[in-house]
C-alpha cells in the first residue's frame, strides 16, 4: 500500500503523488536549458523541489540530448566557511553521484589531483571543465541545497560556476540550476576573507531567471486523497477536503502529514470503512501542531531572525500602519514560505497562523501557574470565561510589564500573552482559533469548548487602544458581532488593552456589558 510522504523525496511508486513534471513548467524550464541558461528554482522547504529535480533528471537522461546530474551539496554545510574542506565534500558528492546515476567515474578519477593542485577556491571549475570536456552529450547539473553553503564556500561556490559560464557548453556545463529555499538574490553573504557582505546578485549575476514552486491546488489536493480512495476505498468528505484546502493553502508537506495523520496515524482513520470527516482532520491538525515535527520546528526557527521578526510582528500585531516594511525582508519573508503577499499582506495558511503564536508563547504558556479546573463550571463542564477573563485581568495587571519586556515579540505582546494564558486553560478540552492581519486592527480568537453535552463557542475581540476609547468600543462592537454572527457563537468578550504608561490601572481595568443588534457582548479593559 502506498501512503502519504512526508520525509525525503516523493517515490511515486511507494507514495501518494502528484506526477512530480507536473508540478512546474516543464516546456519553460526545457527552454532554458536548450537556450544554455543558469538560473534558479526555490521554493520553502519541504514542498516538493528535490523531488522535482530527480524527475527532471530522470526525464533528460531518458532522452539523448543531454547528460544530467542531481548534486546535493548539504553535506558541504559543515566545513562552514573551510573553503577546501567544503569543495572536497561538493566533489565527493559530485564524483559518487555520477557514478551512480550516469554511470560515469571521471569525476571520481580526477577530482583529488585537481584539489590538491587548484585548491578550494578553483577546483570545482576546472573538474566541471575536464568532465564537459571528455562528454560527449553537453552537461546539465543540477545544484540542491545551494544555500545550505555559508560564507567564503558559498561566495566560492558561485563564482566559481559564474566563472566558467563563458567556456559552456563545450568545456562547462551547458545548463545549472540552483535550487534552494530563497532566491539568489536574497543572499547576503558574510566574507571573512573579504570582511564585508557580498549579495547572491553579485556573486551570481549570470542568473536568467528565478522559477518558484508552488503549493498544491484545492482540486489537487483532492486528486491526491483521491489516490488514497481508489487504493484502498476510504472516502474523504468534501468537507473534510474543503478544511484541509483552508488550512494548508496546499503547503506539500502540510497536506501530506494531514493524510498521513488521519488515515495511517490515528487509530479510527486506519478503519478504511470509517468515512474522514472535517473533526477528524480537525483532531490531525491539532495533533501535528502539538508534536512539533521538524517541519514545524524549523519554521518556528527562523522567527528567531530580524528580519522576520519586522515582517511577522506587524501583522500578529494587527497594525493598521507599521513601520515602512523593506522589500527585500518582504520577499525573504515570502520565500521561506511564512506569509503570502497576494492582496493583504498574511500569514501563508490556516495552520502557521495558529503555530506562530502558539511557538512564540510556549514557554509562557508552561510557566503560568493557573489551572485549567479552576475555570469549569461543575454543573455543566462549560468554561467561566467570566472567571478567567477577570483572573486574567489581575495577571496582566500585575506581570505584563515583566512577561512582554521578555518577548521578541514586544508590539505584539498583550495579545501572546492571553492566548498565552488562554492557551494554557483550554489545552485537553477544547480549541482556539485565530484571525489576525496587517491593517485589521485587532486580533480575532474563538474558542469552542465540549461541555457536558454541548459545545460551547466563544468569541474574544482583542484590540489595542489608539486613540478615544468610545470610538474604539464602538468599532470593536461592530467586529465582534460580525465575527459571533459568522462563527456562530453565544459568547462575545472585546479586551481592550491600554498601552498608555502614564495612565494609572485604575482607569484601564474595568468591566462592563453592552447590548448591540440584540447581542450581549462584555467588554474588558486591561
Amino acid at each position: 500500500m502506498r501512503f502519504f510522504n512526508t520525509a525525503g523525496p516523493v517515490r511515486c511508486q511507494k507514495h501518494y503523488c502528484l506526477p512530480p513534471l507536473d508540478r512546474f513548467e516543464l516546456d519553460k524550464i526545457i527552454s532554458l536549458i536548450d537556450q544554455e541558461k543558469y538560473f534558479v528554482l526555490h521554493a520553502p522547504r519541504q514542498t516538493g523541489k528535490t523531488s522535482c529535480l530527480l524527475a527532471l533528471m530522470e526525464y533528460l537522461n531518458a532522452g539523448d540530448k543531454y547528460n544530467c546530474l542531481y548534486c546535493n551539496v548539504e553535506s558541504a554545510q559543515a566545513a562552514r566557511e573551510d573553503v577546501n574542506s567544503a569543495i572536497q565534500a561538493i566533489l565527493t558528492e559530485l564524483g559518487s553521484q555520477s557514478g551512480y546515476f550516469l554511470k560515469d567515474a571521471f569525476v571520481d578519477s580526477v577530482w583529488p589531483d585537481i584539489l590538491k593542485r587548484s585548491g578550494g577556491y578553483g577546483a570545482l571549475n576546472e573538474v566541471l571543465t575536464r568532465w564537459a570536456e571528455k562528454n560527449t552529450k553537453p552537461l546539465v547539473i543540477l545544484i540542491d541545497e545551494i544555500d545550505s553553503l555559508i560564507g567564503d564556500t558559498l561566495i566560492s561556490v558561485l563564482r566559481q560556476l559564474r566563472s566558467g559560464y563563458t567556456k559552456r557548453s563545450a568545456m562547462f556545463p551547458q545548463s545549472i540550476i540552483l535550487c534552494g529555499v530563497r532566491d539568489v538574490r536574497d543572499y547576503r553573504i558574510h566574507s571573512s576573507k573579504e570582511k564585508t557582505i557580498i549579495t547572491g546578485g553579485s556573486a551570481f549575476n549570470i542568473k536568467a531567471e528565478s522559477l518558484r514552486l508552488g503549493d498544491f491546488e484545492k482540486d489537487e489536493i483532492a486528486e491526491l486523497f483521491g489516490q488514497h480512495t481508489a487504493e484502498t476505498g476510504q472516502v474523504f468528505s468534501d468537507d473534510a477536503v474543503a478544511l484541509v484546502w483552508e488550512l494548508t493553502e496546499g503547503q506539500p508537506w502540510l497536506v501530506n502529514a494531514l493524510g498521513y495523520e488521519v488515515c495511517f496515524s490515528m487509530k479510527s482513520g486506519r478503519d478504511r470503512t470509517k468515512v474522514i470527516t472535517d473533526e477528524i482532520v480537525r483532531l490531525a491538525k491539532e495533533s501535528i501542531v502539538l508534536r512539533r515535527d521538524t517541519h514545524i520546528d524549523q519554521l518556528t526557527y527562523k522567527l528567531r531572525e530580524e528580519r522576520v521578526r519586522k515582517i511577522i510582528q506587524p501583522i500578529l500585531a494587527g497594525k493598521d500602519q507599521p513601520e515602512q516594511l523593506i522589500e527585500d525582508d518582504v520577499q525573504y519573508v515570502e520565500d521561506l514560505g511564512l506569509i503570502k503577499t497576494k492582496g493583504q499582506l498574511r500569514i501563508a495558511n490556516g495552520i502557521y497562523r495558529e503555530i506562530i503564536p502558539r511557538s512564540l508563547i510556549y514557554t509562557t504558556q508552561l510557566t503560568i501557574s493557573h489551572e485549567p479546573a479552576w475555570y469549569i463550571v461543575p454543573d455543566n463542564g462549560c468554561l467561566d470565561m467570566d472567571k478567567l477573563l477577570t483572573a486574567f485581568q489581575d495577571f496582566f495587571r500585575k506581570y505584563s510589564e515583566h512577561w512582554i519586556e521578555r518577548f521578541d515579540y514586544k508590539e505584539a505582546g498583550p495579545q501572546l500573552l492571553l492566548q498565552g494564558f488562554l492557551q494554557r486553560i483550554v489545552n485537553g478540552g477544547g480549541r482556539v482559533e485565530r484571525e489576525y492581519g496587517l491593517g485589521r486592527m485587532r486580533t480575532d480568537l474563538f474558542v469552542t469548548w465540549q461541555c457536558k453535552g454541548s459545545i460551547q463557542k466563544i468569541v474574544l475581540e482583542l484590540k489595542i487602544l489608539y486613540g478615544s476609547l468610545e470610538q474604539t468600543i464602538k468599532n470593536g462592537l461592530e467586529q465582534s458581532w460580525k465575527y459571533m454572527d459568522k462563527c456562530g457563537a453565544d459568547e462575545g468578550h472585546l479586551i481592550i488593552f491600554d498601552r498608555y504608561e502614564k495612565k494609572p490601572w485604575t482607569e484601564k481595568i474595568f468591566k462592563k456589558k453592552e447590548l448591540f443588534k440584540g447581542i450581549k457582548i462584555k467588554i474588558w479593559g486591561m
